[in-house]
């Protein structure tokens, strides 16, 4: 059986929409004064996820924007002094907006985001419960010096790296329109996080973070669709008519201290009340709750109190709030799990969450724990209980590797007691079988054997609106793609019947490792009419299977294929290798050298490329493959990586 090392979920998730909410009179810091030609662009970031990490933070420094004239580049973000620590793993399939920059009116082409690369910037913890296989006990924070950052520029003390993103079209920023920018940091990229353990004797695992190429431009078709991690911050004051409040952005101290305090990132957001549908109130100081449609009633109360806010953009960028948490206390409004559901434990109605520190967090089910799912797209769909109480539970309704955000009745008790849980993302992700015109399987086994489940999900329905396609036609109905190519997606009457034979393919290593069949990732949607009171499927990311670690039995051919064995399989399977241009397949080498770990892109489109990847595959040498099942038995890989130097353990 194969291990899922990383979690594919990043396939279908937004990993970093620069973003800003609103109008407003001042820069970043707020002394910059405001030009004719000052335009508010929509910038947040936002990830995917990761089964086998509770933290991967980073320390984004600035983003720049590239001008199409030549020009010099723009700067857009610029961080405080500390930078704040982003834990890419929190936002799966989430925006967190970060600022709100007036950039100049124009048309630009890319984007440079330049990463702190010190030793000890990028922070890397295990989750508590990691997949089978991983080399790290979970809970394990991984030391600074066991961790290399790839193309890491400067001086001492003040190491970078430079990420060069290019959009996927011009992006124009014009006064009386909103254009979000979307950068993704895909987590679930193979080449994101690559852990090299050498033979016995041969020093500590490494492991070689790389930002360049899991780092990419990825269009915001509608930003009202836009699921925002909650945001943290300082009442500063309430607006003259009370629809608004303006907050001094805050985030948590890192690293956790406990109690944990707030760290000032100079930065602010303007939030709206929902006058419409009401914005759900709870005073977590005085245990109440209340709907407000202004905030006359809190509006003597709450400056200087902290909050933490449920938002969601409207199509003008402004952000309306759906839930407020407001207390004196930081740590009170903080002290409220958030992360990826570890494990679900129905019968004694309770579940785990990781926290950031990678501590498994035990939550219990009362009888009047409300479960939300975020959908902004819906005022009403999104301040709605789905359900509520333990039942939620036994109906299968929350699995292992779902997103959420939990709120408690009180941080004093043991265990904790849930009041409400917003599950922010709902991913569902495995082997894909019983495939009809109806719906599909996933099936999933974990470490843990009550984790394991086998969901069948419906697919929406074909009425259902499931975002804009490259053109910015509206999509009804279900969707799929495959990983390797996001703009390529599959829609319309056909889709369900293209999806039918696209998972209709199987690979057979034999032995215990058997047949790598489809495996594929979706995020699921509620309360569909193809499912009114369950999960259904609005879309699907094919996803490439991890083969193991395993040796080349016959080097590339001329037709760019090659067969190679894994451990504990007797057969030795075609992998076939594209070479053509935008569909390539991506290929790495991957060289330790005196301890160090150097991870090389390889474009194998050029002769010398893929001369180098010839010579990288001979007989015996050692490969790691990432790829697709086809219906004529091979596997089309979409990562290859080759090892030169020290080779890696099996």
């Amino acid at each position: 059986m194969l291990s899922r090392t990383i979690g594919y979920a990043a396939a279908a998730a937004m990993l970093a929409t620069l973003a800003a909410c609103g109008g407003g009179s001042s820069s970043l810091d707020g002394t910059t004064p405001v030009t004719a030609q000052s335009v508010s662009v929509p910038l947040s970031i936002s990830d995917a996820s990761s089964e086998d990490w509770s933290m991967i933070g980073v320390e984004i420094l600035s983003v720049a924007f590239v001008p199409q004239d030549g020009g010099p580049n723009v700067t857009v973000y610029t961080a405080p002094n500390p930078a704040p620590v982003t834990n890419l793993v929190q936002l799966d399939n989430l925006s967190e907006v970060i600022g709100q920059p007036l950039v100049n009116a124009g048309t630009y082409t890319g984007a440079i985001v330049t990463v702190s690369a010190n030793p000890g910037d990028v922070q890397l913890v295990t989750a508590s419960d990691p997949e089978p296989g991983f080399p790290v006990a979970g809970g394990t924070a991984i030391p600074a010096t066991a961790i290399q950052i790839q193309g890491a520029r400067g001086g001492t003390g003040s190491l970078t790296v430079p990420v060069n993103v290019r959009f996927e079209s011009p992006i124009t920023v014009a006064s009386g329109q909103v254009s979000p920018v979307d950068v993704e940091f895909d987590l679930a990229h193979p080449a994101f996080i690559a852990a090299h353990a050498p033979p016995a004797g041969g020093g500590a695992t490494v492991w070689a973070v790389n930002f360049n190429g899991p780092v990419r431009h990825r269009p915001v078709r509608d930003l009202t669709r836009l699921v925002l991690r909650h945001a943290y911050g300082n009442v500063g004051n309430v607006a003259a008519d009370n629809g608004s409040i303006t907050i001094a952005r805050d985030v948590p101290t890192r690293p956790v201290v406990n109690p944990e305090t707030a760290t000032a990132t100079g930065q602010s957001l303007t939030v709206l009340a929902d006058a419409s549908n009401g914005t759900l109130f709870y005073d977590v100081d005085a245990r109440t709750s209340a709907t407000l449609r202004d905030f006359s009633s809190v509006a003597a109360a709450l400056p200087g109190k902290y909050v933490r806010v449920a938002a969601r953009y409207q199509q003008n960028g402004t952000l309306v709030a759906t839930r407020i948490w407001a207390s004196t206390a930081f740590s009170s409004i903080w002290l409220s799990p958030e992360g990826h559901v570890a494990h679900v434990d129905a019968a004694n109605a309770r579940f785990v969450v990781d926290d950031e520190s990678g501590k498994p967090v035990l939550i219990a089910v009362g009888g009047g724990t409300e479960f939300y799912f975020r959908q902004p797209q819906s005022a009403l769909a999104d301040t709605t209980p789905i359900g509520t109480g333990p039942g939620f539970l036994t109906a299968g309704n929350l699995v292992r590797g779902f997103k959420v955000h939990v709120s408690v009745v009180d941080p004093l008790a043991t265990p904790l007691v849930a009041q409400t849980v917003d599950i922010e993302t709902a991913r569902y992700d495995g082997r894909i079988s019983a495939v009809t015109g109806s719906g599909f399987k996933y099936t999933r086994s974990f470490r843990t054997a009550f984790d394991d489940y086998s969901q069948t999900l419906d697919y929406i329905a074909s009425g259902t609106p499931n975002g804009k396609d490259s053109a910015g036609n509206p999509i009804m109905g279900f969707k799929y793609w495959d990983f390797a190519y996001p703009t390529l997606v599959t829609s319309g009457s056909a889709a369900v019947s293209s999806f039918m034979s696209a998972t209709s393919g199987a690979v057979n290593f034999g032995g215990t490792i058997g047949a790598v069949v489809p495996w594929g990732v979706s995020f699921a949607s509620w309360g569909d009419p193809a499912d009114a009171s369950g999960w259904s499927a609005p879309w699907v990311v094919l996803a490439p299977v991890p083969l193991p670690l395993g040796f080349v039995t016959t080097g590339l051919q001329s037709d760019n294929t090659f067969t190679m064995s894994v451990p504990n399989g007797t057969l030795s399977p075609v992998i076939d290798v594209s070479t053509a241009n935008g569909s390539a397949t991506l290929v790495y080498q991957v060289d330790r050298t005196n301890g160090v770990v150097t991870v090389s892109a390889e474009d194998i489109t050029t002769s010398a490329g893929l001369a180098a990847l010839t010579a990288g595959l001979a007989t015996n040498a050692p490969v790691k493959v990432y790829g697709v099942a086809q219906a004529d038995g091979s596997l089309r890989a979409y990562v290859l990586s080759y090892y030169t130097g020290t080779a890696p353990t099996l």
